[in-house]
Order: structure tokens, then sequence, then C-alpha cells
């Protein structure tokens, strides 16, 4: 993006729905260093108040965080009315979570998104609406649904298939959506609402599919299946063995969180990003097994376990990054190589990040 875009948010009031979690966090940091000032509003109750404030760096007194819950309308409109430009980052976002309580996904996921999205559409101040999705929108794809004229796709395509033994598709935006999972429609839906919402009134939106986030300061949850750097980098530090859900074929695109928070914020003013849908993905496949062979070379030693499939994991691709480009003129900068060995190293300097439930696993191995 050029400069002058960036320089749009300077003095501006952002509004930063979910901006206590992993990516909300990072993603106020990186509005205060373009000049702009972030008001989280979140619940601060995925985790200990501990991880918030010691390792989110979230000052829960700050007047610029506000405790609260997007379905509380009253609220919504107070402090859209107040913002220049909204992220709407708040989301039950835990896959297995969304699973075994769809109810809770409903209300933080769907009835909350409507709430704020009625809020943004009543106000004449905001400049634009950034929705966070997910690229587990796209499912397990139809590999016939992502093949696109061009030798190098299909170059890429068959040297994927010699590695992994099957197709594995590149997602692109306007692909049919095949969700497998609770969470996964819920983000379904999120984006059609949004257009259908925002578009009817005239206020600016761009949606921001996340492919697989990773990177410090992530902290793993208790019966999440998800984040797979850092439950990996967790258990080897332990010397736990790592989990290899079905054999670890599957196949995800890892976007280090601080390229993650990157491209919301442009995604905030980019002018080609206007009422788009834009995936955030490197558009480099990693296998889950892969993963666990980088995670090894942080801790030499590190014993893998194959384990079953759990329900709702896609198989998984990677994205198809050039409208991203495109629209945001940026790429990701951080390789899963780096990104991992750089998580590792942070958790060493905070141990405290490895939860102690965890701890008491390696106790009773």
């Amino acid at each position: 993006m050029h400069a002058s875009h960036l320089a749009d948010l300077s003095g501006r009031t952002v509004l930063v729905t979910g901006g206590g979690g992993l990516v909300g966090s990072r993603i106020t940091g990186r509005l205060r260093e373009a000049g702009a000032r972030p008001l989280a509003v979140c619940t601060l109750d995925a985790y200990p108040r501990t991880v918030y404030r010691d390792l989110f760096g979230v000052d829960d007194d700050s007047p610029d965080v506000v405790l609260g819950t997007i379905e509380d309308a009253a609220l919504m409109r107070r402090l859209v009315a107040a913002s220049d430009y909204v992220i709407h980052a708040a989301a039950l976002a835990d896959v297995a979570a969304c699973t075994r309580r769809p109810m809770d996904a409903i209300h933080a996921n769907i009835v909350g998104t409507q709430v704020l999205l009625d809020a943004v559409a009543a106000s004449d101040r905001v400049r634009r609406c950034v929705m966070v999705s997910s690229a587990s929108v796209y499912g397990n794809g139809n590999p016939d649904d992502y093949a696109t004229p061009g030798g190098e796709y299909r170059a890429m395509r068959q040297l994927l298939e010699s590695v992994y033994g099957r197709v594995i598709p590149q997602f692109h935006e306007d692909a049919p959506l095949r969700p497998m999972s609770v969470y996964a429609n819920s983000k379904a839906w999120a984006e059609t609402q949004t257009a259908l919402t925002l578009g009817a009134v005239g206020t600016s939106y761009a949606i921001v599919r996340y492919f697989s986030v990773y990177g410090d300061p992530q902290v793993i949850k208790k019966g999440s299946h998800s984040w797979v750097v850092a439950w990996f980098a967790a258990r080897a530090s332990l010397g736990l063995p790592l989990h290899l859900n079905g054999g670890g074929h599957q196949v995800r695109d890892l976007v280090h969180v601080e390229d993650i928070a990157e491209a919301t914020v442009r995604a905030l003013t980019a002018p080609r990003a206007h009422n788009e849908t834009v995936n955030v993905g490197t558009g480099e496949p990693t296998s889950i097994r892969r993963v666990a062979e980088l995670v090894a070379e942080q801790y030499p030693g590190t014993r893998f376990l194959e384990t079953p499939m759990p329900p709702g994991d896609p198989l998984g691709g990677y994205a198809s990054p050039h409208r991203m480009r495109s629209a945001l003129d940026w790429q990701p900068t951080i390789t899963v190589a780096d990104g991992t060995a750089r998580y590792a190293r942070w958790l060493a300097e905070h141990p405290e990040a490895v939860p102690g439930w965890l701890r008491a696993e390696t106790a009773s191995a």
C-alpha cells in the first residue's frame, strides 16, 4: 500500500471488536503505529487475565479498552458512533468449542455480528468496516472449483499431488463455499450478511479470510485442536509427543499473526479493497507433519504419535494470494520456518505461556 493510504488512519478512531485477543491485540498495536486511536471492545474471558495483561499486552484499565459484548446493542451503537473505521474480529473462534457449543457460536458469531452490522449501517461516520472471516469457509473444497488456467497452476497441482497423494486445492475467493463446521458456517453467514447489510446503505466494507494464524504470543486452549504451531511447541517443550491427527497429512496455509494484523489494517483504507473479499494467506501449502518437523528441529528428541482425525477438521488447502496482492498492494513476509523458530524462542522466554493443565499432563505421563 502507498504510504498515503496508511496515513488516512492518522488521528482516526478505529473500533476493534475482539481487540483484546491474540489477533485483536496485534491489530491494535499496528493501528497505534499508524497513528490511529484503537478502541478495543472485548470480554477478556477466553484466557486467564494474566495472559491478556502479561502476554498480549492488554491494559484493561485503559479508557481505550472497553469490557463488553458485541451482543449489547446500546454499547455497539455508542462505540460505533465514536469511530471512523471498524474492524470486526470478535468471535468464538475455536472450531472445537463451536462444535461442542453451537448455541454459543450462534450468539457470538451470528447474533453479535448482526448487532454490530446494524450499528455500522446506522452510522454516517464509519468510512469502512473490515469483517474478519476464515479460510474454513472453503472446507475441503472441490479441486475443480479452484483450477485456474495457466501452466504455473497445473505444474503446482501436479507437484502437490505427487507429494501428498491427492489434489491440494488452492482456494480462490470466488469459489463456492463448503463449510464443514459450525464455526465455518457462522463465518460464511457473516460474510453474506455483511454484504447485504452494509451494501444496502452504501457503507464500504472489506472481508478478510484469514488462513491458519500462528505466532507469538499465541497461547493454547484446553480442548482445542487449532493453533498447531503453539500446540506442538508447548508439548515439545515439555517432552510430550506431538499428536498427528490422521497422520498429519492435512495441509494449511500458515500466516504469522503480525502479517495477519498488517493485512487487516491495510484493508481499512486500501481503495481496491472496497467491497472486496480477500484471502489473507501466503500462497504456500504446509502439511501438519511438516509443522511437527519444524518444531522438532527446535526441540531435539521430540516424538510423533499418530491420532484419529477430530470431527470438522478439513484436509485443507492453501490460498490464492493474487487478489490480496492486488487489493492491498502487499504480501506476507514471515516464513513458516522463521515463524516457528521465533515462537520457540518466545516460548523459552515466556514459560508461563505453557498452561498448568498441560504441565500436569507431563507429570502424569
